[in-house]
């Protein structure tokens, strides 16, 4: 099978194609979770994978398997896929990449007429975003029993919209159970989403894991008081001390590398006034680093020195983590079949730990797992100017032809 390849202008043209439907004027995708749009993209997917002979089944929390049947049934299916849900100002390729990257070898199996031993599945996973509905990795998450379906299907969006809801009137709330059965391993093909692999001129990141994740909430109370008759020294200064808190954690960061990332992207000041010291200021915190125990020693340096400045600036501060996430070690085996299927068709390539969630951390719970990642021009995603090249799209999905038929076999 060291010739099969896939056809690399029909993997492009689903992706031209699909990046229709919630195509903005900057040429990105708007396309969040469960609206119409999502719906009609969904539609698309379920067209194009029963033309190609696949069976098609939604489970509860709207997730979509499309299933290429094996020459023994009762194996357990090698899955593959992603998202089609955008960010609110996303591009063409995060998540619909691994969605169509599955599809297109379904097509190329049947075109070569493989028939693999067990069943090949494509997946596409509901509202990985987040960004209509939390949590992130909805979908996954539910199929491996990090969140319950029920209270799942009551969360809602902004507009007092819930999920459950969201899912019927787009047509995908399905009967099908969600999780509980058996996976043989699941591939994940994916933009990197980041620098590396531009920087480094790699054309296939092997991905070995995820960074772990934490999410705070950091609150520092001073006093309001006027700008004018208030000297320096008497003032409690909410903003002054965050400002150094934020510093801290870009700081912070900087000392745990290469893994270490810190960030804080949300910020409130109140009372918002140019003449009034402010009196409360709200923000977040994002740690993330690739082994647990550093995060947890981020975790202890950042609170500390939050303290120490909050003490330094006489005013008080609280910090409450909101969310937690484990550093993530994809499959030894199925990591090794990712760098051997890309040093085999003579791609260069580099070992890679994942900034971002994905779906495949999720599934790395209960199946081998590994992500097949790809340059994105600038390292810029979650934004309507992300791109790839062709080539590179091709690349990653003739290893993922490769890696699924060495994992799901070959019928004699």
């Amino acid at each position: 099978m060291s010739d099969v390849a896939i056809d690399a202008h029909r993997l492009w043209k689903s992706l031209m194609d699909l990046a229709e439907i919630g195509a903005t004027p900057k040429g990105g995708v708007r396309r969040l979770a469960l609206t119409e749009l999502d719906g009609r993209a969904r539609d698309l997917f379920v067209r194009w994978c029963e033309s190609a002979g696949c069976s098609v089944t939604v489970d509860r929390i709207g997730n979509i398997f499309a299933r290429r049947a094996g020459e023994d049934e009762s194996l357990p299916p090698v899955i593959t896929g992603s998202h089609l849900d955008t960010q609110p100002s996303g591009g063409k390729f995060d998540g619909n990449y691994g969605v169509m990257a599955g599809l297109e070898v379904l097509r190329t199996l049947n075109d070569r007429q493989i028939r693999t031993r067990a069943p090949v599945e494509v997946a596409v996973w509901t509202n990985e975003e987040g960004s209509r509905f939390t949590p992130v990795m909805m979908g996954s998450g539910v199929f491996v029993g990090a969140f319950t379906l029920e209270s799942t299907l009551q969360r809602a969006d902004l507009d007092g919209i819930k999920v459950g809801d969201a899912l019927a009137s787009i047509g995908y709330a399905g009967k099908t159970e969600v999780g509980g059965r058996r996976i043989g391993a699941y591939f994940e093909a994916h933009i990197e989403q980041g620098p590396i692999l531009e920087d480094t001129n790699k054309v296939v990141g092997v991905v070995t894991g995820a960074l772990g994740l934490r999410w705070y909430d950091a609150v520092v109370t001073g006093q309001d008081a006027h700008a004018g008759p208030t000297p320096m020294r008497l003032r409690k200064d909410a903003m002054v001390a965050a400002a150094k808190m934020v510093a801290e954690v870009n700081a912070l960061a900087l000392r745990y590398q290469p893994d270490g990332r810190g960030t804080v992207g949300f910020m409130q000041v109140k009372p918002n006034s140019r003449n009034v010291i402010p009196g409360e200021v709200r923000f977040s915190v994002d740690l993330r680093h690739a082994r647990d125990e550093d995060l947890d020693r981020m975790e202890s340096d950042m609170r500390a020195k939050v303290a120490e400045i909050a003490s330094s600036h006489n005013v008080s501060s609280a910090i409450e983590r909101v969310a937690n996430y484990p550093a993530c070690r994809f499959d030894a085996g199925c990591v090794a079949a990712v760098r051997n299927a890309a040093g085999g068709l003579g791609y260069s390539h580099l070992d890679i730990v994942s900034g971002a969630g994905h779906d495949a951390i999720y599934m790395a719970r209960v199946t081998p797992t590994s992500m097949i990642f790809v340059p994105c021009e600038g390292g810029i995603s979650h934004n309507e100017v992300e791109n790839a090249k062709p080539e590179h799209l091709a690349a990653g999905c003739n290893v993922l032809l490769r890696v699924i038929l060495e994992r799901a076999g070959v019928a004699a």
